[in-house]
């Protein structure tokens, strides 16, 4: 093969859909390929097209816009237009222009449909939604190659080891000892006929019977567990470790429709994944000072590799890094009460942000807010909320969740309020409808309760939701701020890029991808009164509640975890070099089959904003 048809052989063997064909027919298609070359300026496809072809760009940049003059999508090296050859294509509305002086491969539709009667994966490429190619894009991503057993795929029900040990609550106390010692359990299921209705465990035996006197002629309801948290036998594994994790226990009963079906602990989670971070992490309850609370932080970068490693997406990431960010929240809390002493009034420590939403990654700063018991008196009661606060939001930044830039920290007096004054400033926001109203509501609308009296912060949410919901204007200004970050079309070209400074020629993943994602999810839940917080848990609540289409929810799922995937995956290749994680991605680190989805990812968040700026008609607001 000559030098000039070897080069053109290798380009189209690094970029889709071309890497899906045979070594054979790549061998063939050079030689079948004509060469085009447009000035810029030229409309495209070129008006004295001899016939219709399938155009691949080697070198060039080429716009799309629609009949609105609206850049719609930007085409550039290794990207393949195919409208000509496909008759239903709605690109067919859309006029381009060259606008670079442009080097084209051009293939004539009759050969590129045998190229697809011959292949179905390179057939897929032309045929495949958006959506489909999405979700096949994140499971190509993370499809790792792992060692030992797999907690991210593998179902409760094989890790249950033999039938359940359960007692009825007429038990005595003794003869459930005497139960779990005959039977080698740690924990026995107490049951009415074929009801769950308790729990005790070792821990229990000890601490609420022994250590409190209780004589064991008691039957086990008088210390056995009764707000019981449970899963199914098909809840994934790695969702069960979570909730142990989320919840201080070791034990989860696995039920179903049929009843109790076994237990599992986290001994049998140990056992079937012998090494990885989150258990060591489980330390920090046992934490005595920030100096421990710090060191046991040190291993959330580690967490964040292995779960990488292990195929993680990026919304199981974000549970697993918030459920420890939790418990180190609460573990400073404890240790700030046991220094200063007991609260003299009830309060609730709230997150917001990534951690509020359950979607950290280790590259995340700290957001936080105080809601106290309207009994809070400022002169009597002032003081030891400053300390409280001043305590935990210095130890979070020791821990390595650095203060937030904005100031919302509960360590700040603005954000660390009673009751009623957190309803006059949501009353505030959301009636004054302005977008620096809007966009105070946004830092506070995903706060979630931490440690405290939850119920502060769940009558606080209830109230906001249902004002929010009733409120459109308000909902008009919040899209407004959703769409002021869009995502980066053809942003393989330099003007798209940050142009100087440390992350010159580089994108941020997080600014222009992650966080369109979360506004859209956040103004369609709210519109509905919904009350889940979590990006993800959003978008399919939203569809179910008929707020967004069924397809728009599945296509910015998709997006959202391909990109937030794809920048935990640099994050952890970072970590391992030793450089301090961040989102800033350049085109370079994506393989040409990334560069591409990642196009589909940011040309369904900008199809969804642009259905969202028509609903409430945003421009009126700018």
């Amino acid at each position: 093969m000559e030098v000039e048809l070897i080069e053109i052989r290798e380009f189209l063997a690094s970029h889709p859909p071309f890497d899906q064909l045979s070594d054979e027919a790549l061998d063939h298609l050079p030689r079948e390929l004509t060469i085009r070359y447009l000035r810029r300026g030229t409309p495209f496809p070129p008006q004295d097209a001899g016939q219709n072809c399938l155009y691949i760009v080697r070198k060039g940049a080429i716009e799309l816009r629609n009949p609105n003059d609206e850049l719609v999508a930007k085409y550039a090296e290794g990207d393949v237009y195919a409208s000509a050859c496909l008759p239903h294509d709605p690109a067919h509305t859309l006029s381009g222009t060259a606008v670079e002086d442009s080097l084209f491969y051009l293939l004539p539709c009759d050969r590129l449909q045998t190229l697809r009667d011959a292949d179905s994966a390179f057939n897929d490429y032309f045929t495949q939604s958006i959506s489909t190619r999405l979700r096949r894009a994140r499971e190509i991503l993370q499809d790792t190659p792992r060692s030992g057993g797999n907690l991210m795929t593998v179902e409760v029900r094989a890790l249950i080891g033999r039938s359940p040990v359960t007692a009825p609550p007429t038990t005595t106390i003794q003869e459930a000892a005497q139960l779990m010692t005959r039977e080698r359990v740690s924990a026995l299921l107490i049951t009415d006929e074929r009801l769950l209705v308790g729990i005790i465990t070792d821990r229990d035996l000890r601490s609420r019977c022994i250590a409190q006197g209780i004589s064991c002629t008691q039957p086990v309801t008088a210390i056995m567990t009764r707000t019981l948290h449970k899963v199914t036998p098909d809840t994934p594994a790695f969702e069960a470790l979570i909730n142990m994790t989320r919840y201080n226990i070791h034990h989860l009963p696995v039920v179903d429709s049929g009843g109790v079906q076994g237990i599992i602990s986290t001994t049998d989670l140990i056992r079937y994944q012998s090494a990885n971070a989150i258990y060591s992490v489980g330390s920090v309850r046992k934490c005595q000072s920030v100096a421990e609370l710090v060191q046991a932080s040190a291993e959330l970068p580690e967490l964040q590799v292995q779960l990488v490693a292990a195929g993680a997406s990026a919304y199981q990431l974000g549970q697993a890094i918030s459920a420890v960010t939790d418990a180190i929240t609460r573990r400073l809390l404890e240790l700030g009460e046991a220094q200063f002493g007991p609260a003299p009034v009830p309060y609730v420590w709230v997150a917001g942000g990534s951690q509020g939403r359950r979607e950290q990654t280790v590259h995340s700063d700290q957001d936080n807010a105080l809601l106290l018991s309207d009994d809070y008196q400022p002169e009597a009661h002032g003081s030891y909320f400053t300390q409280l606060a001043q305590f935990v939001t210095d130890g979070l930044n020791a821990c390595g969740f650095v203060n937030c830039p904005g100031g919302i920290m509960a360590s700040n007096p603005q954000w660390r309020q009673p009751w009623r004054v957190w309803r006059q400033y949501f009353d505030d926001w959301i009636m004054r409808v302005d977008r620096k109203a809007a966009m105070l509501a946004t830092n506070f609308i995903d706060m979630r309760a931490i440690y405290g009296d939850e119920m502060l912060h769940a009558r606080l949410h209830a109230e906001v939701l249902r004002q929010a919901k009733e409120n459109k204007i308000f909902l008009a200004y919040m899209a407004t701020n959703a769409l002021s970050t869009r995502p980066p079309l053809g942003f393989f070209r330099n003007f798209v890029l940050i142009g100087e400074g440390d992350h010159a020629n580089s994108f941020d993943l997080k600014l222009r991808g992650i966080l369109p994602v979360i506004n859209l999810a956040r103004i369609y839940a709210l519109s509905a009164g919904i009350p889940e917080i979590n990006t993800v848990e959003r978008l399919k609540a939203a569809a179910d509640a008929h707020s967004l289409s069924q397809e728009g929810a599945d296509n910015l799922e998709d997006a959202f975890e391909f990109i937030g995937t794809l920048r935990a995956r640099h994050q952890a290749q970072q970590i391992k070099q030793g450089i301090a994680p961040d989102n800033y991605v350049t085109p370079e680190e994506l393989t040409p089959l990334e560069r591409n989805h990642l196009k589909d990812a940011f040309g369904a968040i900008s199809d969804l904003q642009t259905a969202l700026a028509q609903r409430y008609q945003t421009g009126r607001f700018y």
